[in-house]
């Protein structure tokens, strides 16, 4: 890696302490606005209504007045952000791809959301398997269409797209698929632009332009790529979720709002999405781990383009830019790096991906380069990561903790790990005095506060205190080893005016541990320990001390102690631009 070599050589490296817990939106919220959770209010991927108990995306929501006006995106994410404080002096940006920017802030020059930029269905990735198999069953986050023989040997099927406003049925266009066993490869035929695909099978198509008809007066526009999986003996076909087109976008994912189509006309069309590698295709083994690190290659390409374009026109100001593949591919590959690895049972051996992760730092170093060419003597550039990462070998459920402990009650007949346990559906609130949900955050059935709370105001300290007790240092008797370093009451993580948003209790896993599979959606498991058997075998959702970030700038800085919370006030200081009183970081060049 010897363009990061040279910037660690002009003004150093170090570790760099990231946020409680050390996950993606809370870590780069962080940064932007140099606050701890309680000041910004994202605490994990999902929130719970307390009234409902359901859940939903911590990042954004939809907000609609009244039945005549349409829907608006709104942020989440509070506090004030680098950018906005530069805007007022009078000091332009330029961001690329930050989470937790959807929909986008209004003070850059220019910005491209990032995590939290939805598909057209809503989610962070719904892709689409077409199968002939009518026993087959959709997976997690993917959508399942059938496709039906034809006497001429070619196959119907549909897309499905958004969901209809009105009845909430699937808006989709029709497709036939014309397999081709011989010169293996499928046609794949549709309105959409280019209307005809021949699609080799291992291999990514181009995008394709599509639209969905959602009445006589809205017309929703979308791009989709497809992945040729099989020719013979029967065709299995792959659709990535289908992604906001950057021309016309159904709600605003850059600003100004035209700037995603000037992107588009400028390096072509590309993925909008705020999760874009398509780690759901692989966790689900509907796409080969080859398929995943070519898609992954077309990101990088992407990434850079956009890079190149932007750094050819940058004069002053801030530059920001977002490369996350590295994060998608040590979730999933990590498992190559231990051949013991619970997710590798049942799996053939591929040790040609042992080296996978690297890789991708290699072309992270490529794609330092191009900053590195633009940077002079009053440049300062800085590269860091928001986290670590370790290994994700077993998953501790919570919910079944509580249940095991009396703490909490399923409903009659409803079964552990079933579909109807998830999303916090399965549990008997008037027997139940605690529940997880999330990646690291338990909650109290608090009386007055959830909708059928159980838990005396005057009671919740003593049974915070009860449940921190004893769930640090809770140990796996499977291995030996403690899952949980600690749970901390939220006082003692946080501060600020959003802290009743968050969870009662925070955990600490240990390396090797995280929260279940069930747990991290409101379901409860069947046992307190379970192997992680699927691909996505590394995590960094663990105790903060033991996965920091990296940091390194091209001018001398202060290493002990740095703070990812530090980055924001050592931009402004950079830039000659005074931190705004809130902000709880310091900069880390004086």
């Amino acid at each position: 890696m010897p363009h990061f070599a040279r910037l660690r050589d002009q003004g150093g490296l170090a570790r760099l302490a990231t946020t409680s817990p050390a996950q993606t939106p809370v870590a780069w919220s962080t940064f932007a606005t140099s606050l701890n959770p309680g000041g910004h209010r994202i605490f994990d991927f999902l929130r719970r209504n307390p009234q409902t108990y359901l859940p939903d995306l911590a990042l954004n929501e939809y907000e609609q007045k009244n039945a005549f006006t349409p829907p608006k995106a709104v942020n989440l994410r509070r506090g004030t952000p680098v950018w906005d404080v530069l805007h007022q002096a009078g000091v332009p940006s330029t961001i690329l791809r930050c989470p937790c920017t959807y929909p986008p802030d209004t003070a850059p020059r220019r910005i491209l959301a990032g995590m939290g930029v939805p598909d057209l269905r809503g989610g962070l990735g719904s892709p689409t398997f077409f199968t002939t198999d009518p026993n087959d069953r959709p997976r997690e986050s993917e959508q399942l269409a059938l496709l039906h023989p034809q006497p001429d040997g070619s196959y119907l099927t549909h897309l499905p797209g958004p969901r209809n406003p009105k009845d909430r049925s699937d808006l989709a266009i029709p497709l036939q698929v014309r397999p081709d066993p011989a010169n293996r490869h499928l046609i794949v035929e549709s309105p959409g632009q280019p209307s005809r695909l021949v699609v080799p099978v291992g291999s990514w198509s181009p995008w394709v332009r599509v639209k969905f008809k959602a009445g006589l007066l809205l017309t929703v526009r979308g791009i989709v790529r497809f992945h040729a999986l099989a020719a013979d003996p029967q065709p299995r076909l792959y659709a990535s979720p289908v992604n906001f087109d950057p021309a016309a976008p159904l709600f605003p994912i850059s600003h100004p709002f035209d700037y995603a189509r000037e992107l588009a006309d400028s390096i072509g069309l590309y993925h909008t999405t705020g999760m874009v590698e398509d780690h759901t295709g692989l966790n689900n083994e509907r796409l080969s781990e080859d398929a995943f690190l070519a898609h992954c290659d077309d990101i990088w390409r992407e990434r850079n383009a956009m890079t190149q374009a932007e750094l050819a026109r940058h004069a002053d100001g801030l530059f920001y830019v977002l490369h996350d593949t590295t994060d998608r591919v040590q979730h999933l590959f990590w498992r190559f790096r231990e051949p013991d690895h619970p997710a590798n049972r049942g799996r053939p051996a591929r040790p040609d991906l042992a080296a996978a992760i690297e890789d991708q730092y290699r072309r992270a170093d490529a794609a330092l380069a191009l900053a590195l060419d633009h940077a002079d003597d009053q440049t300062l550039l800085v590269a860091l990561s928001d986290h670590g990462f370790n290994s994700f070998r077993r998953g501790v459920e919570l919910n079944a903790w509580l249940r095991d402990h009396g703490l909490l009650q399923l409903k009659p007949d409803v079964e552990p790990a079933s579909p109807d346990d998830h999303f916090l559906q399965a549990i008997d609130w008037s027997q139940t005095k605690a529940y997880a949900l999330g990646l690291t955050g338990l909650y109290l059935n608090l009386a007055g506060r959830e909708g059928h709370g159980i838990v005396p105001p005057d009671e919740a300290e003593r049974l915070k205190a009860d449940l921190a007790a004893a769930l640090t240092g809770l140990t796996d008797p499977a291995t030996g080893q403690v899952a949980i370093n600690a749970a901390l009451p939220r006082e003692s993580v946080y501060h600020g005016p959003f802290l009743a948003d968050a969870p009662d209790l925070v955990l600490h896993y240990n390396a090797g541990y995280r929260a279940g599979w069930a747990a991290s959606m409101g379901g409860i498991g069947r046992a307190l320990f379970e192997d992680n058997t699927k691909p996505w075998a590394g995590d960094h959702i663990i105790d903060p001390a033991l996965v920091p970030g990296v940091l390194l700038m091209n001018r001398p800085f202060r290493h002990d102690g740095a703070r990812l919370i530090d980055l924001a006030p050592t931009i402004l200081d950079a830039l000659g631009v005074p931190k705004l009183p809130a902000m709880e970081g310091s900069s880390l060049l004086s």
